[in-house]
């Protein structure tokens, strides 16, 4: 995918929409027939910025362009309450491979 190489040179890594799309993309190729819905911060703000069902079962995505980048108010604590009900994560470029495996795990009970 050309399109997840395109970085910001300033800041080193890849621009938050580039990897949200690679990893929607992502998701359904792991979870066929998976439903990737994008959540309105603007209805709730700080809930998570993935809705995914799969089966039974679902699961919140916060997606960064970088673990370091800053997170706003209330999305910890959305977090915190949704990984209490099922399954929820910050998601960035570095902890990717982390939050897929754990993925596989939530949503295949």
């Amino acid at each position: 995918m050309a399109a997840s190489l395109i970085f910001l040179a300033e800041e080193g890594h890849m621009r938050e929409g580039v990897f949200q799309n690679r990893l929607i993309n992502k998701l359904k190729e792991c979870f066929p027939g998976c439903i990737v819905l994008k959540t309105d911060s603007g209805y709730l703000q700080g809930v998570p910025d993935l809705l995914v069902m799969y089966g039974r079962n679902w699961a919140a995505l916060e997606v960064k362009a970088s673990s370091s980048a800053k997170r706003q108010p209330n999305q910890a604590y959305y977090i915190r309450k949704m990984n209490d009900m099922s399954y929820a994560a910050f998601v960035s470029p570095e902890n990717e491979r982390e939050v897929l495996d754990e993925l596989q795990l939530a949503l295949r009970r």
